[in-house]
């Protein structure tokens, strides 16, 4: 049957309609993908983020967040700067305020209040990032954003990352073999290039300092993966020592300068290691005291066990009147315990990981 032009144009705008109805939800799904839904909601600002969660134990659920709130800002083109909390901060009052934009919170905690805070869709079951009650359009994209994000490979990669043991003794007694250490074997790898080590003897550094919790913090203001004090962070040139990376920079920054100090003293290999880590625990002035003392009774100074076995003597008031010594008593209990934690540790990431 042949058709009428008139005809043929209905036909035309039949198909075009269809066409419409059927690729338009799923071009609006690729826009939820990319986080580019509400592209005014995000894309070009500046966004601050606090973690705010009771994570002390082993600090997955900083890492987790703080990764996924990367992703986020990646996805949504926006700049994010990640705080991790501090003992005694309220962040929600800072929320309210509109100094913070997004506080990540346990899903335990209950913390909607009368529509001034509005939460988003669950992470992992795990935990919720609240908002502004104000910011409605953030939320939708925020929630949107999560939904199809959660059902990426991507995110099962993150939680495979985050939420497992890396106990390097529970692993290695169970004869547990694996190619992944820690949520941060990439950039531990990296870092320890610099310092001419095999990656798993900074890993051990690594445990040994914070069980990988990036968030941990001890009395004296340590901070992350490394431990490392402020003022080193500084010497450095580095801010945000919650940053993972920027630690790990910091940190094996420290461990070079320590190790070219005692490379100079003409120590080598394993003690050059061992020497390196005792001054990271304890600072270079200390162990220095503790060379140079053995030195002055006869003891082998560039071998880190003989310079263990006078370390009792630094214990005694006798050592106040010793030349050698400059910065008086030293208990050294910790540090001696240090270089062996470590060291133990490090053989069980050699177990668990055998190849280099």
């Amino acid at each position: 049957m042949k058709l009428t032009e008139k005809t043929k144009r209905k036909l035309r705008n039949v198909l075009a309609s269809l066409l419409v109805v059927c690729i338009g939800p799923l071009c609006e799904r690729v826009r939820n993908v990319s986080g580019a839904s509400n592209p005014d909601a995000f894309a070009g600002k500046d966004i601050v983020c606090a973690i705010d969660l009771d994570n002390v134990v082993n600090g997955a659920e900083t890492g987790f967040n703080y990764e996924i709130l990367e992703s986020f800002a990646k996805d949504n083109r926006c700049e994010v700067r990640i705080i991790t909390s501090k003992k005694g901060e309220n962040y929600l009052d800072s929320l309210r305020e509109g100094k913070i934009d997004i506080v990540v919170k346990s899903i335990k905690d209950s913390i909607a209040e009368n529509g001034e805070i509005m939460v988003s869709r669950e992470l992992g079951g795990r935990s919720v990032w609240a908002m502004s009650g104000n910011n409605t359009k953030g939320l939708r994209q925020v929630n949107s954003w999560i939904c199809h994000y959660s059902e990426s490979e991507e995110y099962n990669t993150v939680c495979r990352k985050f939420f497992r043991t890396y106990n390097p003794y529970k692993l290695s007694e169970a004869g547990i073999k694996s190619g992944t250490l820690s949520p941060y074997d990439n950039l531990i790898r990296q870092y320890a290039s610099s310092l001419g080590w095999d990656w798993k003897m900074l890993a051990a550094v690594v445990y040994q300092e914070s069980k990988f919790n990036m968030s941990v913090r001890s009395p004296r203001g340590a901070t992350g993966l490394m431990q490392v004090m402020p003022g080193t962070g500084r010497y450095y040139g580095v801010e945000d020592l919650t940053d993972p990376e920027q630690n790990l920079k910091a940190g094996t920054a420290h461990l070079k300068r320590l190790q070219e100090i005692f490379k100079k003293e003409g120590i080598k290999g394993q003690e050059l290691i061992n020497f390196t880590l005792a001054a990271y625990n304890a600072g270079e002035g200390r162990i220095f005291d503790c060379r140079n003392f053995a030195e002055s009774k006869n003891i082998d100074n560039m071998n880190w066990d003989k310079v263990v076995q006078i370390i009792p003597l630094m214990r005694e008031d006798s050592i106040l009147e010793e030349k050698s010594v400059k910065l008086g008593k030293f208990q050294g209990y910790e540090t001696i315990a240090y270089v062996d934690s470590v060291m133990s540790i490090y053989d069980a990431f050699c177990k668990i990981h055998p190849a280099s």
